[in-house]
């Protein structure tokens, strides 16, 4: 008799148009290997099946596994986690304490330096602190970090907000405009160089964790990796990427020990940039990243000959 297998995906957060697709896609690679059930999280953050709304707890009971397809606020910072926890469910992806802090990326980056795994200067602000003071905030990070600087809201993902300010002028339009719709923001010195992305996998291919090869992103024209930048399919991205085999086992490295240092379970996949001169950076780690068809994740494990199909029923069995 197959499994059953609840796949939650959608949700109250900017991510939502993504994790229906990643669901999607997980909803077609299973439907023929386990007893599936498409569950769509709304905006107001209530559970449907087939256009009945449902109580979670009711759905979890009659279920073996929660496929957690989530992106972004609820989904992935812990919310969702510590709901499934709460009702003694078994659910894909990690547990609510390493889902929140790899969400916080001002927490996870004093993790990592904590460890000695290098990021770059950064500095948290919030909006409490700063009303009708933006400008003193902007003198304040123009003579205390090198710029330009990457602005960001500290607890979205897929580069949610994600900006660059060059100059004095740009940083104040940048920290006004970014406070309308986040209360914290992180600043962050930008790195010039290469960018790589790594996957993690617990107990694949009999490795506890498992380090796929690194993904090479070239952002050609565009300076960021933002949210459209991911999905517009402008961006190229190589795989296996164009890395030294020096700077290659130093990425997956990294990643393992980033995954391990957040707590992380089942799967991750850590952002990286590659200075010339200075060495590689973390950028952040995703606790759940993206599983569509355009997504990094999935372009990877082709790179080392895996197989979708397999990867997903390995992370429920993992479940």
């Amino acid at each position: 008799m197959s499994k059953k297998v609840l796949i939650i995906r959608g949700g109250p957060s900017s991510e939502y148009d993504v994790s229906l697709k990643t669901g999607k896609a997980v909803l077609d690679a299973l439907a023929e290997h386990y007893t599936v059930t498409d569950c769509i999280i709304d905006k107001n953050g209530d559970w449907y099946v087939k256009g009945f709304k449902n109580e979670p707890q009711i759905l979890v009971r009659g279920h073996d596994v929660v496929f957690n397809a989530m992106h972004g606020e609820y989904g992935e910072d812990g919310q969702v986690q510590r709901l499934l926890e709460n009702l003694g469910a078994k659910f894909t992806g990690s547990k609510s304490l390493g889902a929140s802090l790899a969400m916080n990326k001002f927490m996870a980056k004093k993790i990592f330096s904590d460890l000695g795994i290098k990021t770059p200067l950064h500095k948290l602000i919030n909006r409490a602190d700063n009303d009708g003071n933006i400008e003193q905030t902007a003198i304040s990070i123009f003579r205390t970090m090198p710029m330009p600087v990457i602005i960001k809201p500290v607890d979205r993902g897929s580069s949610v907000g994600l900006t660059i300010a060059r100059d004095y002028t740009s940083l104040v339009n940048s920290l006004i405009s970014l406070f309308v719709s986040y209360d914290r923001l992180l600043v962050e010195e930008y790195i010039p160089g290469k960018e790589a992305t790594v996957g993690v996998i617990e107990e694949f291919r009999n490795q506890k964790h498992y380090a796929l090869l690194p993904i090479e992103i070239r952002t050609g024209a565009n300076d960021l990796f933002d949210y459209n930048a991911k999905y517009s399919g402008a961006i190229e991205e190589v795989c296996p990427g164009n890395f030294s085999n020096d700077e290659k086992l130093l990425l997956q490295e990294m990643a393992v020990k980033a995954h391990q240092a957040l707590g992380l379970r089942h799967y991750s996949r850590s952002d990286f940039i590659i200075h010339p001169k200075r060495g590689i950076y973390i950028l952040e780690t995703n606790s759940l990243p993206g599983l569509t068809n355009e997504s990094l994740l999935p372009k990877s494990l082709k790179a080392v000959g895996s197989d979708y199909v397999q990867f997903l029923k390995h992370i429920i069995e993992s479940a």
